[in-house]
């Protein structure tokens, strides 16, 4: 009898557990998904509402709910690993063995995302909304969309058998929107366990694929970056009641220097990616942009050109062309009715790769001019040399992307922003940006107000990279 009633118990697990594998598999056939699209959704899902901003999120918990979903899948705990440096603080570390012909391949990601207030956004950024055809969440698409895809892609070739030439490594990291400051992230993993991380080289955000009017123009590879660094200004004063005013006022000196700032631009200074981009970048600009671009790289430029106003007066293009140094925080004074005795601005630079620092700081000097203005470098600047266009890499993707975006040119990029590849890059693994996310060049939302991802864009980039990492691990595509 015991056996019996076991048996029937069984059987009734059997069905119910058929019963939800069918009603799974009918919800993403009636919302129009594959059972593949479906399992990339829930894993993004998941990912996405586990807060993990920076400062007062939860990367540990993040990074245990992707193992999980890897062990599920059948990966052997040995090639799963959690590691938790400091409280709140996770980086995952997963493998799928290959024949071990070539040397293993790192997907990177970051797990954390900065702050979002729910009263500054139309939906709350930790729900994953879908709405208008865009996906809606803090992170949706820096950089939880290349973690679930990479997760996502990991548990499919698990499921298929598929043994590449080489090991496939995954590293979900935490505290990248910092540069990993506390080094609890990417330079922890390289400093204790490089043995797990060591690649031949690295694919990681940094590279997207650009829309205009919907359709797609170019296909990004990030090769380089520009340094990060930032910088206190501080004017000190003995301050005095506010009834009696004098004209040394701290808040003004800073003031008037911050002004001098706005209106100061770094000279030109191109390099071989920045070259190729404005090559590659004039072909789909119109005729005034494409004929400053084209002036600028001439062997000769024209003297009278060499403002470059329009391209200068486009942010993105600007940022390709020069260092630049911009205040992002203020403060000053202790009480409405006194003098400021301390007024302070930081000030954060993106500077050219090769560009000296120490000639940074004495230009900033010299446009706040102002001796009562103190300067002072704040952080040690990550310096990393540009990856090589890896001819197989550049191959693997130019193929793909005519497959893909065939309007779109494929384009080496030097990032204005930062991104952990630079460590990498300074430990000897050669590391390319390149997501497969596709969205509108005008539409950049990372770090914003309602940042949000096309969903028709979420699925291609999802299939985009599986494909690629396939092709790059040695089997083809």
């Amino acid at each position: 009898m015991v056996r019996k009633v076991q048996w029937q118990f069984s059987s009734i697990l059997l069905a119910a557990a058929l019963a939800a594998a069918l009603f799974s598999a009918g919800a993403a056939a009636a919302d129009g998904l594959s059972p593949q699209q479906q399992l990339a959704y829930d894993i993004y899902k998941e990912l996405v509402e586990i807060n993990t901003v920076t400062a007062t999120g939860d990367t540990a918990k993040a990074a245990e709910a992707m193992a999980a979903r890897l062990r599920a899948a059948g990966f052997a705990d040995a090639d799963v690993q959690v590691f938790s440096p400091a409280p709140r603080k996770g980086n995952l570390v997963a493998r799928l063995r290959g024949s071990g012909a070539r040397k293993p391949m790192l997907l990177l990601a970051h797990l954390d995302v900065v702050a979002a207030n729910r009263e500054d956004w139309s939906v709350d950024p930790f729900k994953l909304i879908e709405q208008d055809g865009y996906f809606y969440a803090r992170g949706s698409g820096d950089d939880k969309f290349m973690a679930a895809a990479f997760v996502t892609n990991l548990v499919r070739y698990k499921k298929e058998g598929y043994k590449p030439d080489r090991d496939i490594i995954l590293a979900l990291e935490t505290d990248e929107e910092t540069l990993d400051r506390d080094s609890v992230g990417i330079q922890w993993l390289l400093k204790n366990h490089r043995d797990l991380i060591d690649a031949e080289f690295a694919l990681n955000e940094g590279g997207s694929v650009g829309l205009k009017d919907g359709k797609a123009i170019r296909n990004s590879v990030q090769t380089s970056e520009k340094v990060s660094l930032n910088y206190l200004l501080q004017v000190k004063n003995r301050g005095g009641h506010s009834s009696v005013p004098a004209k040394d006022n701290a808040i003004y000196h800073l003031a008037e220097g911050l002004v001098r700032l706005s209106k100061f631009s770094f000279p030109l200074r191109l390099n071989e990616t920045t070259r190729a981009y404005f090559e590659k970048t004039a072909q789909f600009e119109g005729d005034q942009i494409a004929s400053e671009m084209r002036a600028l790289l001439s062997d000769k430029p024209d003297p009278s050109a060499m403002s470059f106003t329009r391209l200068a007066a486009n942010p993105v293009y600007n940022a390709q062309l020069r260092t630049t140094c911009v205040a992002t925080m203020l403060e000053g004074g202790h009480a409405v009715n006194a003098l400021p005795q301390l007024a302070s601005a930081k000030v954060n630079c993106r500077i050219m790769p090769g560009e000296p620092v120490d000639e940074v700081k004495a230009t900033l000097e010299r446009v706040l001019a102002d001796d009562q203005i103190t300067v002072t470098q704040l952080d040690r600047p990550v310096l990393s040399a540009p990856s090589a266009l890896h001819e197989e890499i550049m191959g693997a993707i130019e193929k793909l992307s005519r497959e893909f975006w065939p309007t779109a040119v494929v384009l080496p990029t030097m990032s204005a922003g930062a991104t952990d590849g630079s460590y990498l890059r300074n430990a000897g693994i050669p590391t390319y940006g390149h997501s497969g996310l596709a969205g509108d060049v005008n539409d950049i939302r990372a770090h914003g107000k309602d940042e949000r991802i096309l969903v028709k864009s979420f699925h291609e980039g999802q299939e985009y990279l599986y494909r690629l990492v396939k092709t790059l691990s040695g089997s083809g595509s």
